[in-house]
């Protein structure tokens, strides 16, 4: 109950005093990412990935999606399991040289707790007064990838994004927003590109402030109005690379380089033009069935309480593991003593499927 209080406390006004000043962390619940061999490599996807996720990571991988029908699913709790996040995908060929497909994002604080009738007529604390609701935010993906002669042939997509965010009744948001990306193929190297929010993302807050009024009123809040807050844009350059080990081993090593112009932020290359902050992946797989994963990123300076600074830095852990058409991923983010939030267990599932039931 008292987590669940100090996620309120959190979570509201930061949801209902939204501004239309483009603020650096808007939408940020779809930058976590999707897919547990994402997470396992520190989220470097936006060159290698091939599969159903690329809807998310990079639209224009989705042309090499290898199976005719695929889907894909994650569940991961956060915060000690106080917030949930759900991720739904599925991909399917338009023709021979286009791909189709949908993705869903959940993530909320469920059953959070609204005191503001804890005390009835009569002064008394009654339990029975507490109501609930959930602090979601949702977005729907719909992805398009399709494959273009120049430069010896490359792949391009593109993500059509609606969001919408909800604060129990107190207020919602309607977002829109694109995202481009490009893909392209050399023997073992694999190189993308992704401009996220590239026109930025719009979402239109409606408050709903009779609610809070009295409330805001005896704290000396401002009572917030309806507003616009802006998701401005940036850019994710992505390489990766196939290495032949000997026998049945085989290794991809991965990096991505996300690039934002909003402003000098924590990162481990910045300026007052551009921040750069790089993320590094690697997979080792045997016989193509099992898999271990390795990344780091989240390079940032930490003050401490004496003023001095110290290097961050996110390691990140994965394993996999092929089962026919079923692919089952794990992934443990946010460990060691140099990540400052808690460690999170992912779990994925994903399953591929050709015409006549073949693998």
């Amino acid at each position: 109950m008292i987590l669940r209080v100090v996620i309120l406390l959190i979570l509201v006004p930061q949801l209902l005093l939204a501004q239309s000043s483009a603020p650096k962390h808007s939408n940020e619940f779809l930058a976590i990412g999707v897919g547990a061999r994402a997470l396992g490599m520190a989220n470097t996807q936006v060159a290698i990935a091939a599969d159903v996720t690329a809807g998310y990571w990079n639209p224009a991988g989705l042309r090499q999606s290898p199976s005719t029908y695929e889907g894909a699913f994650m569940h991961a709790e956060y915060f000690a399991g106080i917030a949930d996040y759900d991720y739904l995908a599925f991909t399917t060929p338009i023709d021979d040289e286009s791909h189709l497909g949908i993705s869903l994002i959940r993530f909320a604080v469920d059953s959070i707790p609204d005191t503001r009738f804890l005390f009835d007529a009569n002064g008394a604390i009654n339990y029975g007064n507490i109501r609930f609701f959930s602090a979601a935010d949702y977005a729907f993906l719909l992805s398009y990838a399709r494959e273009l002669s120049i430069l010896g042939g490359v792949d391009v997509g593109g993500n059509v994004k609606v969001i919408h965010r909800t604060a129990g009744d107190f207020a919602t948001a309607w977002g829109f927003g694109f995202d481009l990306g490009i893909n392209k193929r050399l023997d073992q190297w694999n190189f993308g590109l992704v401009l996220r929010d590239v026109t930025s993302t719009f979402n239109a807050w409606s408050h709903n402030a009779e609610l809070l009024s009295d409330v805001y009123n005896l704290t000396g809040n401002e009572i917030p109005q309806n507003s616009v807050e802006i998701t401005l844009p940036r850019m994710v350059l992505g390489v990766g690379r196939n290495f032949d080990l000997p026998g049945p081993f085989g290794l991809l090593a991965s990096m991505d380089a996300e690039i934002t112009f909003d402003g000098q932020r924590n990162t481990l290359i910045k300026s007052s033009f551009a921040s750069i902050d790089p993320r590094l992946g690697v997979e080792i797989d045997y016989t193509d069935k099992i898999y271990l994963r390795g990344g780091i990123d989240q390079f940032q300076q930490i003050k401490d309480f004496d003023q001095s600074t110290y290097s961050s830095f996110r390691p990140n852990f994965g394993l996999g593991l092929r089962l026919g058409a079923v692919m089952i991923d794990y992934a443990l983010t946010d460990i060691g003593d140099n990540a400052e939030s808690l460690y999170s267990h992912v779990f994925s599932i994903k399953a591929g499927f050709n015409k006549g039931g073949d693998e």
